[in-house]
């Protein structure tokens, strides 16, 4: 049998397990360990959560407002509402299209953007007027959209038009600018 070239095991220190090379690894392991477990975030409690967002108001009552529309002492009629978020504020508002009740023809429509009363408990309130009854218009549809309040107003071309009958179909927005609601053209409003 030849001699090997590789020299004997038994020789080599590295080759055998003893105590301080255990105990040199458990001590790199825990201290590795420890610093993972100092550079991790520390564990969800009560404290170190993050604060919940607030939930958002509920959308205001339409029912209960108190609209700029006079019917001559006769009631008034919440015909559509719809809600939203239209000025960013995280809370929704609703937009509310009101006639007066009549027994016969078709009322002209007031829109209304609506926001929670003042105080708790108190009743919601007008912040705007997109149509106005005097304008003698009536609305089909209504909807809130990316912030933006789209609607399809009828219309009459003239006075000789009859009340039952407009001549007229127009979709309109308004979105929420600089403190005000500023109507968009017709390109806006698609898709109502």
């Amino acid at each position: 049998m030849q001699p090997s070239a590789a020299p004997d095991l038994a020789d080599l220190a590295h080759t055998h397990a003893r105590p301080t090379h255990w105990l040199a690894t458990a001590t790199a392991t825990a201290a590795v360990v420890a610093l993972a477990g100092l550079l991790q975030p520390g564990p969800a409690g009560a404290g170190t959560a993050p604060a919940a967002a607030p939930r958002p108001a509920p959308a205001p009552d339409a029912a209960g407002a108190s609209y700029p529309l006079e019917c001559g002492g006769g009631p008034h009629t919440v015909a559509k509402r719809v809600s939203g978020d239209l000025d960013g504020d995280g809370n929704p508002e609703t937009v509310a299209v009101v006639h007066c009740e009549a027994g016969s023809g078709t009322p002209p429509s007031g829109v209304y953007v609506l926001t929670r009363g003042k105080e708790k408990g108190t009743p919601a309130r007008v912040v705007a007027t997109l149509v106005a009854p005097e304008q003698h218009q009536n609305v089909t549809e209504l909807a809130v959209r990316d912030g933006a309040v789209r609607a399809t107003l009828l219309g009459y071309s003239s006075p000789d038009v009859p009340s039952c009958c407009p001549d007229e179909k127009e979709q309109v927005s308004w979105r929420w600018q600089g403190g005000a609601f500023v109507r968009g053209g017709q390109a806006d409003a698609l898709g109502v």
